[in-house]
């Protein structure tokens, strides 16, 4: 199903028939720079794959032989000028409200070609991500006059430790994608025409084999555990299983792969969520 059906969108929305959404950013001629719209959109779109428990997996894409070319400059002196939209009052440096590391879902980025700047930082909010050997890619914002957004600061540290950070935020360097495995960004390196068909099939496996709530739950406390302790984690872990091991899904994974069939998953995110470690309310 197509749930944007205008092929003039800013970003396409689809899911198909075993749950994958594929979200592709719709501004080829613009190499999918950022206009307000593009956000909004995606935002909307990074809201149902949560709620929607449909989706299983997420695959996030760019039409065209990019990705994401950060920032729209189509009228550069007013790139970073917020004195339209009300000025600082209503800035966030967030881009998106709702970013992909808080869907609770598998998401794939299948960054198909250049990510720079804001494209790049959108993508490093994704689970899994693979690059094309092709593109040019780069957290390029203090080259701009400004800084590296969408939650960068966080997310690249978690990702490729404070050094590498540095190298690739600090610098505003552009670097190609065969520099990318040294820098530990990518989950692989692949040839532009195969990083979408990668990233669907990797979606695709999830979606049919694993059980969405323990996906979610996983999901969240990978994303937090830098925060954590060993001891904060083994809690959690412990909270965790205890509320997702009485539910029907616990029998049913090990019965489906003992009978060598597909698993029949009955447990929903949106129903099955539990009260998360930690932020239970006071009493």
């Amino acid at each position: 199903m197509t749930s944007r059906p205008d092929p003039a969108a800013p970003v396409l929305f689809d899911v198909d028939d075993v749950g994958v959404a594929t979200i592709t950013l719709n501004r080829p001629e613009a190499m999918n720079a950022c206009s307000g719209g593009l956000l909004s959109q995606l935002e909307d779109c990074y809201r149902r794959c949560d709620e929607d428990d449909a989706i299983r997996a997420v695959v996030v894409t760019g039409a065209g032989r990019a990705f994401c070319a950060g920032a729209d400059m189509s009228d550069a002196a007013k790139t970073f000028d917020v004195s339209e939209s009300g000025g600082f009052d209503g800035f966030s440096a967030a881009a998106l409200a709702f970013p992909a590391f808080r869907i609770r879902k598998l998401v794939v980025a299948a960054v198909n070609g250049h990510a720079i700047g804001l494209g790049m930082t959108l993508a490093m909010q994704c689970d899994v991500r693979i690059f094309a050997r092709e593109g040019k890619y780069g957290i390029v914002q203090v080259r701009r006059g400004v800084m590296g957004d969408a939650y960068s600061h966080w997310t690249m540290v978690r990702l490729v430790g404070l050094a590498r950070a540095a190298e690739i935020m600090l610098t505003g360097r552009t670097f190609l994608g065969d520099e990318l495995d040294r820098l530990g960004v990518a989950t692989q390196i692949l040839p532009a025409s195969e990083v979408l068909p990668t990233a669907l099939a990797i979606a695709r496996d999830t979606a049919l084999h694993a059980a969405p709530l323990s996906v979610a739950v996983s999901k969240r406390l990978l994303w937090e555990s830098f925060e954590l302790g060993p001891e904060a984690v083994e809690r959690r872990e412990t909270a965790l299983h205890k509320h997702i091991m009485p539910m029907p899904d616990a029998i049913e994974g090990p019965v489906a792969h003992v009978e060598r069939r597909m698993p029949r998953w009955s447990g929903r995110v949106s129903r099955d969520w539990p009260t998360w470690p930690g932020d239970e309310p006071e009493s």
